[in-house]
């Protein structure tokens, strides 16, 4: 892994986030399901989109990508009647397909690399065996499911990750019998399941949202169809935090009517203090005086480092709460970036579930972990707006979990990044 060296700096200019990481695994997957031939685009070959589109192939579908513009024809997908399923580092790959290769029938070993193997599945070693779907593992990865899965009724905890409920709603309406997923506690992250419910509507398939749940009618069909991915919301928050930071930066592809719940970070940044203008599909920001404020992370979890960077530089003290599933995600990101601001000078301090930010006027320079995670690197170099020196970040690669070309951006906006050996 390389280090990359990140220099005190304003950004300014215009950027076009990648499409959404979140659109794009629920549109290949629609498209993998339907017989017929879809065109998705535009795709950005991340590790994690990389990982669902091989994974689709491995289930018999036929997927070949031209530029940004990605052809599926679902014709012979649940062609084959065992197969290996490598999720990569992808908890979405993982969790969204394990129904589905189930409802198939197709008898499939996942595995997976960096931290997947560890991240929780018990939800589905719970609920699946009971319904025609036999699972085998030692708590983790890898996971041998055969059979084939059963319509009925799933009930299920709510503050899960909502990914679980994604990969049963994509699975139960190809059953031949009618579903329905009840929840017995609130859900998190509602707006991912409606953005799940959404893209299968535009697929051709509907599901019912019912007072704690949602009903799933069986013997529905996916509809081939061509599929625009809109911008990715989640990256838009790094961005925002540079320009909150004394920059000016207009993105000119997110959706104001997105059902991504990480659309919410512009009332955040709007809250801090940052001033925030849209017109005609662009939305800049520019910094303002930083303020404060207290954040209920349980919807929009991975907000959390870009937005504990903005806290570390906000005067008084930001709390930041409902982010307890950070931990469990490609490293413990609360720890990892109290670490981080911490070693830049920031007065920070972990709760049990999220963090209480002091605000400082400046950031030193100096090392720190990337933890192979790509939003602990993107977080971190941003804070090199408020930076009395270089920062240098370690596993630089890591953001090709997600964002390739966020350090080519980074420095179209004006930005001194430099990859150094590690």
């Amino acid at each position: 892994m390389h280090q990359i060296k990140v220099s005190p700096g304003i950004l300014s200019g215009t950027v076009s986030v990648p499409p959404s990481k979140s659109a794009a695994h629920r549109a290949i997957i629609c498209a993998a399901l339907a017989k017929g031939k879809s065109i998705i685009s535009p795709i950005d070959l991340s590790n994690d989109i990389k990982a669902t589109i091989e994974c689709m192939k491995k289930l018999g579908a036929q997927l070949e990508l031209d530029g940004d513009i990605l052809t599926v024809d679902g014709t012979n997908t649940f062609s084959v009647s065992d197969t290996e399923l490598d999720c990569g580092e992808s908890g979405s790959t993982l969790r969204f397909l394990i129904p589905v290769a189930a409802v198939g029938g197709t008898a499939s070993t996942f595995i997976g690399h960096g931290k997947l193997p560890e991240r929780p599945i018990g939800v589905y070693t719970d609920c699946l065996p009971p319904k025609g779907t036999d699972c085998i593992t030692k708590g983790g990865l890898p996971l041998t499911i055969s059979g084939r899965l059963q319509s009925g009724k799933y009930e299920i905890p709510g503050n899960i990750s909502s990914q679980f409920i994604t990969g049963l709603l994509l699975a139960l309406p190809l059953c031949e019998g009618d579903s329905e997923i009840v929840l017995t506690s609130p859900a998190q992250s509602v707006g991912y399941i409606n953005m799940t419910i959404n893209i299968m509507r535009d697929f051709g398939v509907e599901i019912e949202t019912t007072e704690n749940g949602w009903k799933i009618k069986g013997c529905q069909s996916y509809r081939s169809r061509r599929f625009t991915v809109e911008g990715d919301w989640s990256h838009a928050a790094f961005y925002m935090t540079a320009a909150a930071l004394g920059g000016n930066i207009t993105i000119d592809n997110l959706s104001l009517s997105s059902a991504q719940g990480d659309k919410a970070c512009i009332d955040i940044y709007r809250q801090f203090g940052a001033l925030i203008t849209e017109e005609n599909g662009k939305i800049t920001i520019r910094s303002g005086s930083l303020k404060s404020i207290e954040i209920d992370a349980s919807d929009i979890p991975d907000m959390v480092p870009a937005l504990a960077v903005a806290a570390a530089l906000a005067e008084g003290r930001t709390v930041i709460k409902g982010a307890e599933r950070l931990r469990i995600k490609e490293c413990d990101r609360l720890a990892a970036m109290r670490e981080g601001l911490s070693a830049l000078g920031a007065k920070i301090r972990e709760t049990g579930d999220g963090l209480i930010i002091d605000g400082v006027a400046e950031l030193d320079g100096g090392f720190v972990k990337g933890y192979n995670d790509h939003r602990i690197v993107m977080s971190l170099a941003v804070a090199a707006a408020k930076c009395s020196g270089d920062i240098i970040i370690s596993d630089m690669e890591s953001i090709n979990k997600s964002y390739p070309s966020f350090f080519e951006d980074y420095k179209m906006l004006g930005g001194c990044a430099n990859v150094i050996m590690g």
